[in-house]
């Protein structure tokens, strides 16, 4: 297991804080209001959550690992493919680049952006029984997305270069569905920035249904794979291992 270093911890914040960053721009440009959440074109929305996100893992995986997200950090903890501190301090980097990632959309957004709370997540009352349906949604959507993340980039003999692909398409699949419901966080830092920026911060409603139902959602993914996959070879490194046919930009070595 590799320890982690500085630039692992840089491309962890910048990774998140552009997935916060361009979430946060389409919901305020198609959202009225965080309680609206029906109304919204989440074709659109969900698009750019594909776009956003295959293009960070493709780009920063052989960094990082592109986790992005505190529950595939811990999930992927769970697992022993990253070290207890460097866990820790990858969480802690994608809980800033989604709190910077807010504050900039607030910052280059006029007041309208408020109505729409800068991208912040809520659930669909209307819809939606309180906050255990809240955090169920939360966890079956995160529980695809890891599903996703462990199968493709993860298990050896489904490895594919479409991976990054996959992984972005199964998060605009999980937010075109489940969107409408929850507001569709499936990652503890892309919801926790846009609720503290807008003032509608609700402690209970952040830890029942935006961070313990991804958690869950991951770790049971993490199981189910365990499960299915029994003694199957695995990537030594997560999400994606850097390859060692990429040239070293930091090289004098040709």
């Amino acid at each position: 297991m590799e320890q982690k270093n500085a630039r692992s911890f840089v491309a962890e914040l910048v990774g998140t804080f552009l997935l916060v960053l361009f979430i946060g721009l389409v919901v305020s440009m198609f959202s009225q209001s965080p309680e609206a959440l029906g109304v919204v074109d989440w074709t659109a929305i969900g698009l750019v959550h594909v776009l956003v996100l295959t293009m960070l893992v493709a780009s920063l995986a052989g960094v990082s690992g592109a986790h992005f997200n505190p529950a595939v950090t811990i999930a992927l903890a769970a697992m022993r493919k990253i070290r207890g501190a460097d866990a820790g301090v990858y969480i802690v980097m994608q809980l800033i680049g989604g709190w910077l990632g807010a504050m900039v959309v607030k910052a280059v957004i006029k007041d309208e952006g408020d109505v729409a709370g800068y991208g912040a997540t809520a659930i669909n009352k209307g819809f939606v029984s309180g906050n255990f349906g809240g955090m169920v949604l939360e966890l079956i959507g995160t529980f695809a997305l890891m599903l996703a993340i462990l199968g493709t980039a993860v298990i050896v003999k489904n490895k594919s270069d479409l991976a990054p692909l996959v992984i972005g398409g199964t998060l605009g699949m999980a937010v075109m569905c489940i969107g409408p419901l929850t507001g569709a966080g499936l990652n503890p830092a892309r919801a926790l920035g846009p609720l503290l920026v807008s003032g509608d911060f609700d402690f209970g409603d952040f830890i029942v249904v935006y961070a313990a139902g991804p958690i869950v959602g991951a770790l049971l993914a993490v199981f189910l794979v365990g499960y299915l996959y029994g003694d199957e070879p695995q990537e030594a490194e997560a999400v994606t291992a850097p390859r060692e046919d990429i040239i070293d930009v930091t090289s004098n070595e040709v």
